[in-house]
């Protein structure tokens, strides 16, 4: 057996291999995984590995015994993946596959010590009440021991949903180099600092984030704890959507808190530098309360609470269809309300490795024409992307 797979087999023999992540192929192709992920279940009253392989567009599972784990782990990093990253209650080993040669293994210290032996019919959590995490502890999220605040249930709830969100795309982003990361909004930044987790210690992987926010008092405090934590490669500024200047390259733009047409600008420079990944919770969606019109809804226009519900996700479905006509595949999600919004939408849109089918993409267009001329709305996502000659 290779060295890697001694230690592997050793991590499993223990029961001390608590997961591991491949990434970063060799090939990348249409129809091969991104990422693969192995992790410890009990299934049958038995512990056994899931093997989750994460393609372009989908996830598949694959439930295989401890011993099979060694050559598989080996026989993948190095032909198929060039770096792996293996947690255990010690210590993490992250694994660097070369040219010739066996790979490279680095010890780190560990960012998993606890393994979740729940199977899939259990609700999948990245952070756990009872682990500490850094950043929980340091916002007053968790205590030093990691347990979760009383107050602070619903805070935990929102960023483990979020990670999730993120965690579910992550196959999507690029998988060699620096990820860069722009978070539009980042106030007091529990989500920035939770990418930053997610990306960095969970995955291993060398990131540039940049929190932006207008509120110098908010940056600078942030700023101080990234400090403290020593969480490289996360910076925050001050600025705004329009003016900031850094969306050059960028992989991954969040937007969780932008009010009414901020968000539109947000999702169009996101669009405009091709980012790989948006993900955006709107807010205060008033822009069209004035615009929409229409004869067969007025009973339900008429009332304005109805109207400015009704309006909220007009606007969020204008937006979704107007992201897929610049080239992305969106979906419309279900989120924890944040602080700052009662809405519990999140738009998640990830840019399509190549232009829809001429047919397809006059269609979304035709289908986008109809609903917005019926309600008279011309929403601001759709005036900057037809200055920019996206739409028509």
């Amino acid at each position: 057996m290779s060295a890697l797979a001694d230690l592997v087999a050793d991590l499993v023999a223990g029961d001390r291999l608590t997961g591991a992540t491949l990434s970063n192929p060799r090939r990348r192709t249409e129809e091969g995984p991104r990422k693969l992920t192995i992790d410890p279940v009990v299934v049958r009253r038995r512990q056994r590995y899931r093997v989750r392989r994460h393609l372009r567009t989908r996830t598949t599972d694959e439930i295989v015994e401890g011993e099979a784990v060694p050559a598989l782990v080996a026989g993948l990093v190095g032909p198929d993946f060039r770096q792996a990253l293996l947690h255990a209650p010690d210590a993490d080993w992250q694994v660097l596959a070369g040219g010739k040669g066996d790979p490279r293994v680095l010890r780190r210290p560990p960012t998993r010590p606890v393994p979740s032996l729940a199977h899939d019919r259990a609700k999948r959590r990245l952070l756990v009440d009872g682990e500490p995490v850094p950043f929980l502890v340091e916002l007053g999220v968790q205590t030093p021991e990691g347990r979760v605040r009383a107050r602070a249930q619903d805070k935990f709830r929102q960023v483990n949903r979020f990670l999730e969100l993120v965690d579910d795309v992550l196959p999507t982003l690029p998988e060699d180099g620096v990820l860069r990361v722009v978070d539009f909004g980042s106030g007091k930044s529990y989500l920035t600092f939770a990418l930053h987790h997610l990306l960095a210690a969970v995955h291993g992987r060398a990131v540039d984030i940049v929190g932006l926010d207008l509120k110098a008092d908010v940056v600078a405090s942030c700023t101080d704890l990234a400090r403290r934590l020593g969480a490289s490669g996360l910076r925050f500024e001050v600025g705004d959507i329009a003016s900031f200047e850094g969306l050059d390259g960028v992989d991954l733009v969040v937007c969780l808190h932008a009010c009414d047409t901020a968000t539109d600008a947000a999702l169009d420079r996101a669009a405009a530098a091709r980012a790989a990944v948006v993900l955006a919770v709107p807010c205060c969606q008033h822009e069209l309360l004035g615009q929409l019109e229409s004869e067969t809804l007025g009973p339900l226009l008429r009332h304005g609470t109805l109207r400015e519900r009704f309006v909220a996700e007009v606007t969020d479905a204008a937006r979704a269809r107007l992201l897929e006509l610049a080239g992305y595949d969106v979906q419309v999600v279900e989120f924890v309300p944040l602080e700052h919004t009662p809405k519990n939408v999140l738009l998640r849109a990830t840019r399509r490795s190549r232009p829809r089918p001429a047919a397809t993409a006059e269609r979304l267009a035709g289908e986008y024409r109809v609903f917005a001329d019926a309600l008279g709305i011309e929403p601001a996502l759709e005036r900057a992307l037809r200055a920019r000659g996206v739409v028509g």
